[in-house]
């Protein structure tokens, strides 16, 4: 790693260094959520639409929980990478030390914390009968995981911060390989192992998330170190920008929370198909903060080393390769629908799915600028503004969801994914306006102190 006084390889080479970069990163968010693709895969093979449904309220309830304290890794990688733009590696090894900790307490509160409301967060998701005991079972096992899950997110962003892309991808593809692994052996079972079903699913996913979170702990320590003297590691600043993020994530998940509502109250083909197109979603999410995450990296970095010019730098190319990302992700889509229906979709579902999955994929190029601007802003540390951007638009488009359930359109699901269609683009748009021309205080408006 470079000090703040050498010339970083992004200012001869943008486009190479960026794409040096991001690449390791994109793979590892595509074999991030191949743990829910991978879920979905092998329990869609199960008799009915029950068990798929079942699994899709157990994931947006489980990715609820979790999303929501997401803030430790992107707080480490943002203080990370600006402390290292400083020079100032001691205090980078406190900041992932004290990260980690927490991130493990906070864990194992949320575990013992969810395990009496599991019946409720399945009832407030719309699920019903058979459909509530098998997400119940889900979210059970799942939750035993939960120090682990938020290990590996904090110490990803910490070696992201220190610009080691590499050791993140190798971890979530070991971790996913495990899980596929365990998901073949557990859903079904095989010989003596019993046969599980969507129990099998969420135990596979913990027993691999605490195998990652152990070995990407050893690479913390091996980049950074891991210290218990974290006095001086700006736990004050890391609580107040956790307030930020938590804000910003738990409207974020109340939004996509009242959209599988509403898919699921529609009937369990509508779940089901729902389940599937968001899990593709969240895959396709992943894929395209490829770029937010190495552009988050390298603002805090130049923001850092007190070059703002560079830092603005950043975010345009950031942008632009995100937007061409996202053009050619929606039409590789549409070019995979029948494929994508096949391995996820039970045959009963097919006939709402489709058309709810060609709005998604026009959505691609818009989503793939609010993913690029949120890393943007995250790595200049402007975190409150994009919690007050993420309320507004999901207030907003939340209401036009929840009338939903008044209106009962014919095609509820086309209109679920049109409005959060609206929803990206209204954060895609207060993200562009922060940087050009910088509206308010942006921290990467031109003369902005740096």
């Amino acid at each position: 790693m470079q000090s703040a006084r050498s010339a970083h390889p992004f200012v001869a080479a943008p486009d190479r260094t960026l794409l040096r970069l991001a690449v390791p990163v994109l793979f590892s968010l595509v074999a991030e959520p191949l743990t829910g693709l991978a879920d979905t895969a092998f329990v869609a093979r199960l008799p009915g639409s029950e068990p798929v449904a079942a699994l899709g309220i157990g994931t947006v309830a489980f990715s609820s929980i979790f999303w929501a304290f997401a803030f430790l890794g992107i707080g480490a990688q943002t203080e990370v990478a600006q402390a290292l733009g400083r020079g100032d590696r001691g205090h980078a090894s406190k900041v992932a030390s004290l990260a980690a900790f927490i991130a493990a307490c906070i864990g194992l509160f949320l575990a013992l914390v969810s395990m009496p409301f599991l019946d409720d967060f399945a009832i407030l998701l719309g699920a019903t009968g058979e459909v509530a005991g098998h997400s119940r079972e889900y979210m059970f096992y799942r939750l035993l995981g939960a120090p682990a899950v938020l290990v590996c997110l904090t110490c990803f962003g910490a070696l992201r911060g220190v610009q080691d892309m590499r050791t993140p991808l190798l971890v979530a593809v070991g971790i996913n390989a495990l899980n596929v692994l365990l998901d073949w052996l557990l859903v079904f079972g095989v010989g003596p192992v019993p046969s599980l079903g969507v129990a099998g699913a969420a135990i596979a996913s913990t027993i691999s998330q605490y195998v990652g979170a152990i070995w990407v702990l050893a690479a913390v320590s091996t980049r950074l170190g891991l210290t218990r003297r974290v006095r001086g590691a700006g736990a004050a600043k890391l609580v107040r920008i956790g307030g930020d993020l938590f804000v910003r994530t738990g409207v974020l998940l109340v939004f996509l929370a009242l959209c599988t509502r509403v898919a699921n109250k529609a009937g369990a083909d509508e779940g089901a198909a729902y389940q599937a197109i968001r899990q593709t979603f969240i895959f396709t999410a992943m894929f395209l903060d490829a770029f937010a995450i190495t552009g988050q990296t390298l603002v805090g970095y130049f923001l850092g080393a007190g070059k703002l010019s560079q830092a603005r730098r950043v975010a345009g190319r950031v942008c632009l390769w995100s937007l061409c990302t996202g053009v050619v992700l929606g039409c590789a889509m549409l070019a995979a629908t029948s494929g994508v229906a096949w391995l996820l979709v039970p045959p009963s579902a097919m006939a709402v799915f489709g058309p709810a999955w060609v709005v998604v994929a026009l959505m691609q190029p818009v989503g793939a600028l609010s993913f690029a601007t949120d890393g943007i802003h995250w790595g200049a540390g402007d975190f409150r503004y994009l919690r007050n951007a993420m309320v507004a638009s999901s207030v907003l488009c939340g209401a036009l969801i929840w009338a939903l359930e008044l209106v009962q359109p014919a095609q509820v699901l086309v209109v679920i994914w049109w409005i959060t269609m609206l929803w990206a683009a209204l954060r895609a748009g207060f993200g562009l306006v922060r940087i050009w021309p910088g509206a308010g205080r942006a921290p990467l408006r031109r003369g902005a102190g740096y």
